[in-house]
């Protein structure tokens, strides 16, 4: 069973950093995709990055080029994104997501994905 565990999150002023973490387990295919969607209050989801599982494609919404970076180290299992100068606009619960239809066009589209962490709140406040 694929499980997803965020971690990561937490309070930070405005143009600080933070690097989030997604602990993956339970993949029995090698072809997926990882992505990180966030949802602030009263919101949509919203897709902020992606990347493949066998390469280095990735993806990023508008908001998050040049401040945000999605990695992976797949000998430990993990998917992280680093992100910095962090406005307050970026507050809000962020998710690790898997879809086993692996990167593609669909990485920014919530309902594409089968499985989800449980989030890690982020807030960026002085």
């Amino acid at each position: 069973q694929v499980q997803l565990v965020e971690s990561g999150g937490g309070l930070v002023q405005p143009g600080g950093s933070l690097r989030l973490s997604c602990a993956v387990s339970g993949f029995t295919s090698d072809d997926y995709a990882i992505a990180w969607f966030r949802q602030a209050p009263g919101k949509e989801r919203e897709g902020v990055s992606c990347i493949s599982s066998r390469d280095d494609r990735t993806y990023y919404t508008n908001s998050a080029k040049g401040r945000f970076a999605i990695s992976r180290d797949n000998a430990k299992n993990a998917v992280y994104m680093e992100m910095i100068r962090l406005t307050p606009e970026d507050t809000a619960v962020y998710y690790c997501a898997a879809t086993l239809r692996g990167w593609g066009p669909w990485c920014s589209t919530p309902r594409a994905f089968d499985y989800w962490g449980q989030g890690t709140q982020v807030t960026v406040s002085s």
